[in-house]
């Protein structure tokens, strides 16, 4: 049986990630996503790429950060889960 692998095995610290989260239309969403990230992590304006659905219902804002260890990378996701209107994380 393989032992299960734990992100610090899979991911060199520090490294360039992008958060990816789809969620509701309109500024607000794109707000708290990156209210949500500030907590842990500073957000530089031009490190954020969005993207608007054909209709404007949904929307993906991509975020692209250093991250320096394990425990920032779980923490922005944890935030990132508690974001009203979040469809999906990638």
């Amino acid at each position: 049986m393989s032992e299960q692998s734990k992100p610090e095995d899979l991911i060199d610290f520090p490294c360039h990630y992008q958060f990816k989260a789809i969620g509701q239309g309109g500024d607000k969403f794109r707000r708290e996503v990156i209210e949500a990230i500030e907590l842990h992590a500073p957000v530089p304006m031009d490190s954020v790429r969005s993207q608007v659905s054909r209709h404007g219902t949904y929307q993906s804002i991509s975020v692209m950060l250093i991250i320096y260890n394990t425990t920032q990378l779980t923490d922005i996701y944890a935030e990132l889960k508690k974001v009203p209107g979040l469809k999906m994380l990638l």
